[in-house]
């Protein structure tokens, strides 16, 4: 009898599939869950802050080393991801990262609130190497799959900014941290309960293999990347840190109504700046990754700009497509380091992906309070950012000429 016939080979294959879809569903989440600290913090500094006796610039910076360890503990996560398990470090991920909130939400005094930023930071560091490397694995049509992923990645901003000014105004801003850390570390004690069960296992190899690339077109396009992404990092960085700020000062309709009212603006940013990565993917899935990848960048250096100048509902319009924009870029350069890079050494690949696109950008949440303490406001934070996006997509002429492949 063939043995793919057997019913022990279909109860296989079917734990394989649940095991990979559970796999792709457990990743999407932990995206959300990556990206929840930074604008939590972003709108808890607004009252943490004053409380705290520090400046904006000063308060801000209170998670510049949490920042830097996102991106710069990523390589090594990457490669714990690649020789130990992926399912192992996700599931530290969940644990590590809800575990550093809830304390950052109990720290006392400046240094300390600092200290458990620095810590979830760590282990929000294995998200992005270990868990983009695991949905490759794990998925088929990976442009969709990147896609979907980033739309999660959108939620975790726009989830964390409604949130956080819901609890501050109810409950302070230690809440904002305590409660959503909660949720998390409940949720890697059900990744965990079912990698025990067997239920979700590490995977081997690609659900989809795609042809080697050349040895010479993988450094040409590690190089672009390198080059790139820290313009598209210290950008998103930047804003990230600024929309609450800059909705605060410019909008100032919503800014009378107390933190709630400025999260659910940036909130509304991020949850459409997440779904429209979704055409994003389907663009990446059907057209040059080149194309893709250069044309966000056109697009966000022509939206940057009157971004210094707008303000009210135009404002509001003008932030969601400069974030659209910058998170549009995400499927077409992560398909490109699932193309170009080793499969044995993907975790790697995006963990030093990361240490420049989370880890050395995090200095553009220096950056953007450092321009507003020293002028007042954001006019000239806007126009670097414009010429930064200008230069990626020149840079970006410099990919090969290949077709989508995922």
């Amino acid at each position: 009898m063939d043995e793919t016939l057997t019913p022990s080979k279909k109860k296989k294959d079917r734990m394989s599939v649940l095991s990979a879809r559970l796999s792709i569903g457990f990743s999407w989440i932990a995206h959300s869950f990556s990206h929840l600290c930074g604008p939590i913090f972003y709108v808890a500094v607004l009252a943490m802050g004053p409380e705290l006796g520090l400046s904006y610039g000063d308060a801000v910076a209170l998670i510049l080393v949490g920042n830097i360890l996102l991106g710069v503990a990523a390589p090594f996560a990457g490669w714990l991801g690649d020789r130990w398990s992926a399912v192992g470090m996700i599931g530290l991920f969940f644990l590590g990262t809800g575990g550093g909130m809830v304390m950052t939400g109990l720290a006392e005094g400046p240094f300390m609130i600092a200290f458990w930023l620095a810590v979830t930071g760590l282990f929000a560091s294995i998200y992005h190497p270990v868990g983009m490397a695991w949905l490759v694995r794990n998925a088929v049509n990976r442009g969709t799959a990147l896609g979907l992923n980033g739309m999660f990645g959108g939620f975790g901003p726009s989830a964390a900014a409604l949130m956080s000014g819901a609890l501050i105004d109810g409950f302070g801003w230690r809440a904002a941290f305590i409660v959503p850390g909660t949720v998390i570390v409940v949720t890697g004690v059900i990744f965990y309960y079912l990698v025990a069960r067997g239920t979700i296992v590490e995977s081997k190899g690609d659900m989809r293999a795609d042809p080697p690339a050349s040895r010479s077109d993988t450094i040409r396009v590690m190089g672009v990347l390198a080059l790139t992404m820290i313009c598209n990092g210290l950008i998103y960085q930047a804003t990230q840190a600024g929309l609450p700020k800059l909705f605060s000062i410019r909008v100032t309709d919503f800014a009378d109504h107390g933190a709630f009212a400025i999260s659910a603006l940036v909130a509304i940013v991020y949850a459409v700046a997440g779904v429209m990565q979704i055409f994003a993917g389907w663009l990446a899935d059907r057209f040059p990754l080149k194309t893709v990848y250069q044309l966000s960048f056109v697009c966000q250096a022509l939206l940057l700009f009157p971004a210094a100048y707008f303000s009210g509902a135009p404002m509001v319009i003008i932030g969601i497509l400069m974030v659209t924009a910058n998170s549009g870029t995400l499927p077409a350069e992560n398909c490109l380091v699932a193309r170009y890079a080793p499969p044995n050494r993907r975790g790697l690949a995006y963990g030093l992906k990361f240490v420049i696109a989370l880890g050395l950008s995090g200095f553009g949440v220096k950056l953007e309070g450092m321009i507003f303490d020293a002028t007042g406001g954001f006019f000239w934070l806007f126009v670097l950012l414009s010429a930064l996006a200008a230069a990626a997509s020149a840079i970006a002429f410099f990919l090969p000429d290949d077709r989508a492949v995922s």
